[in-house]
């Protein structure tokens, strides 16, 4: 076939200068993907510090929850729609199969409801800073239930990362057991006991809802299976907001709903997906490293907005989890 006049002779790539320009495209991605995970960290660590300041207007956990969950629902079913849309445009989509309906429904209870609902009621009494401590436990508790129920066995480097792990977690715990009876009384450490109670049952409950819903993410998808599970939870929030005071809802202060918005967008809906595409950019490993900002965050956002008292055995608790953590999800060649 003649070459048409205006056609331009294809010149082959140069090595030299493409490994350059990958190297350079890798570098942005890196890049964003660090952006992205370090402001999906952020955001999930304020959410603490959210709601401790609308418990100062006088709302309980029962409404505080449920406005919270009213304003992420439009956005999860959102995700939901697109979702489904997405599967069912997929050369090989992932359709629910028999019993995945009601699997969903009992890992949005256990794992969004319950957890949450939990988590909330423990703030009322501990520090935004235990808090976030206890929830990055996570991992060593995901551990501990595939341990016991998956028959995992565990490496040596994870079983350093437990003891290390709870120790910091006590220290932490010791600080605010210390200044909560200069803070609230005598009857405060009980207080603070009860309430690290109830956030570490969340945390277990939230890492029970992971390890059983390991398969089921695998098959559906991580995204779809949060969106729905999250609509559930959503759903049980309002509802039980509805039987226990309906009128709750319509009497707050209006700082309450403009922190239940801010808490139900900022807080909840915008942080799951820049930490999803922190992950597609960076790895799960990598991603999961720059989330240790946030227990550092939480302290120091809580000293400045909340006053909460802040100390080196506070400071050096954190680290010590944060070690721990970091040795039990580093990748090992």
């Amino acid at each position: 076939m003649a070459a048409t006049p205006d056609a331009v002779p294809a010149r082959a790539a140069d090595p030299l200068s493409a490994a350059p320009r990958a190297g350079a495209l890798a570098r942005r991605q890196w890049l964003i993907g660090l952006g992205l995970g370090v402001l999906g960290s952020l955001l999930f660590s304020g959410k603490a510090i959210i709601i401790k300041l609308a418990y100062r207007h006088g709302v309980d956990a029962v409404t505080l929850i449920a406005l919270r969950m009213a304003v992420a629902l439009p956005f999860f079913v959102a995700v939901a729609i697109w979702q489904g849309r997405q599967a069912g445009a997929s050369a090989a989509p992932s359709p629910w199969v028999k019993g995945d309906r009601w699997r969903v429904l009992g890992l949005g209870l256990i794992g969004y409801y319950a957890a949450s609902f939990l988590d909330f009621l423990g703030l009322q009494t501990i520090s935004a800073a235990l808090e976030r401590v206890i929830l990055y436990l996570n991992p060593t508790l995901v551990l501990l239930l595939s341990m016991a129920f998956l028959g995992k066995r565990p490496q040596r480097r994870e079983w350093l990362a437990l003891p290390i792990a709870y120790g910091g977690m006590l220290i932490v715990f010791g600080h605010d057991l210390l200044t909560a009876p200069l803070a609230r009384g005598p009857g405060g450490a009980n207080a603070v006991a009860l309430g690290a109670a109830l956030v570490m049952a969340s945390a277990l409950l939230y890492a029970l809802y992971l390890v059983v819903g390991g398969q089921l993410v695998a098959r559906v998808g991580s995204l779809r299976l949060t969106a729905w599970a999250s609509i559930v939870a959503s759903l049980a929030c309002i509802a039980q907001a509805l039987v226990l005071d309906p009128h709750a809802l319509f009497i707050q202060a209006r700082e309450v709903y403009w922190l239940s918005l801010l808490n139900g967008f900022a807080g909840t809906v915008l942080p799951v997906f820049l930490v999803m595409m922190s992950i597609e950019r960076l790895g799960s490993v990598a991603a999961s490293q720059i989330g240790m900002i946030g227990p550092v965050s939480t302290i120091l956002l809580a000293a400045w907005l909340l006053e909460e008292p802040v100390g080196v055995v506070q400071l050096l608790g954190t680290m010590v989890v944060l070690s721990a953590i970091w040795i039990l999800t580093a990748r090992r060649s």
